[in-house]
């Protein structure tokens, strides 16, 4: 038995959680926000059989899509004012932690 995190861009997850339930992957889903960007995300939580662990990754990378994107930082180093400048940056569509379970138990 596996635990599959997956953190999902918002943009990706409607289509991922419909395909993941209907393929009778049972899935928690919690609203998340990425650090940097401050872009919305969906963090997917679900027990998987180790057999099944392929087929839900498939699912998630078929779904998801690589993004760029234009945002402002701060040169602090460069410039006193600390004058945001546009720099464009590649947002991935899913991050995917798969990690071993010693028990599952539902009650």
């Amino acid at each position: 038995m596996k635990l599959v995190v997956a953190i999902i861009h918002d943009e990706d997850v409607f289509h991922i959680s419909d395909l993941l339930i209907e393929k009778k992957f049972y899935v928690t889903k919690i609203a998340s926000t990425g650090g940097f960007l401050k872009a919305g995300f969906t963090t997917i939580i679900t027990g998987v059989e180790d057999s099944r662990v392929a087929e839900l990754i498939e699912i998630i990378e078929q779904k998801s899509k690589i993004r760029k994107q234009i945002t402002a930082i701060n040169d602090a180093i460069t410039t006193e004012a600390h004058v945001p400048f546009p720099v464009e940056v590649t947002i991935s569509g899913a991050t995917i932690f798969v990690i071993n379970v010693d028990q599952f138990i539902k009650v």
